[in-house]
């Protein structure tokens, strides 16, 4: 069975795809984006397969 890790990333509105790119790169699939504490804030849940 598969099993995953996750994570949650917050992101700033000006530099998500940045953000994202830099945690794709090391694997990271992104699950979901939600509003953060303040309009300039997003927080990306994030998963991957457990090695």
């Amino acid at each position: 069975m598969q099993k995953w890790e996750y994570v949650t990333v917050p992101l700033l509105v000006h530099a998500t795809k940045q953000i994202l790119d830099n945690w794709g790169d090391d694997g990271w699939e992104l699950v979901q984006v939600v509003p953060g504490p303040n309009p300039e804030q997003l927080v990306a849940y994030m998963k991957r397969a457990k090695s």
